[in-house]
């Protein structure tokens, strides 16, 4: 049970740091510029990996002991707001996806470099909905080790996204500039999370399987 666990937190991790926000953004061009690229992508998975073990270790229990019997109705909602994003990436593709503006004036220092990350970090409503509430509530339906390979599978994913986004922004730039490449990517993210939809509305008892 523990790589299956470790599969749907890396799954569910990277699908959601792949929809491109500002923080991402902000990562690729600090790539681009080569500058402080190793301080900016640490502190980034960092963040992300204490708000995935408040999600995986604290919210979720919280949740849990809250709902009690009623969390059936929990893991539903999870299933639909799941459901949800894919619908999002799904539209985002028939749109011709979303480019990444890299042009933007950056800024030098480390200090000024680090302020920029922190505000992009946990000033965004959306991280703390993606990692501590959704990613948490995913990870009642484990238990046991089964859980902590969830989360590891969730940080893994972080690690992997922003070293790959700010040491490799110079080769993937050009590439997903292009709508095309972000129609494959978003569509392939909306499978995911359709797939994750599912076996949320399983675990939740919404219909056998």
């Amino acid at each position: 049970m523990l790589l299956p666990a470790y599969a749907t937190g890396f799954a569910l991790g990277f699908s959601l740091i792949l929809a491109i926000g500002a923080q991402n953004a902000f990562v690729l061009r600090q790539g681009l510029l080569r500058q402080h690229v190793l301080l900016v992508v640490l502190f980034c998975a960092s963040a992300d990996t204490l708000l995935i073990l408040a999600g995986v270790a604290g919210l979720s229990a919280l949740i849990a002991e809250v709902v009690g019997h009623h969390a059936s109705v929990l893991f539903g909602l999870a299933a639909l707001w799941l459901a949800g994003y894919g619908v999002m990436r799904l539209g985002s593709a028939i749109r011709a996806g979303d480019a990444i503006s890299t042009d933007a004036a950056t800024a030098t220092t480390v200090t000024a470099v680090l302020t920029t990350a922190v505000i992009l970090t946990f000033g965004n409503p959306h991280v703390y909905l993606d990692t501590v509430v959704l990613i948490g509530a995913v990870s009642l339906q484990f238990h046991g080790t089964s859980k902590l390979a969830y989360g590891a599978g969730a940080i893994t994913a972080s690690f992997v996204f922003f070293f790959m986004l700010g040491y490799g922004a110079s080769l993937l730039a050009p590439t997903m500039q292009r709508p095309n490449a972000w129609r494959i990517l978003d569509t392939l993210i909306a499978l995911v999370m359709f797939v994750l939809a599912l076996g949320m509305a399983k675990a939740g008892g919404w219909f056998g399987g």
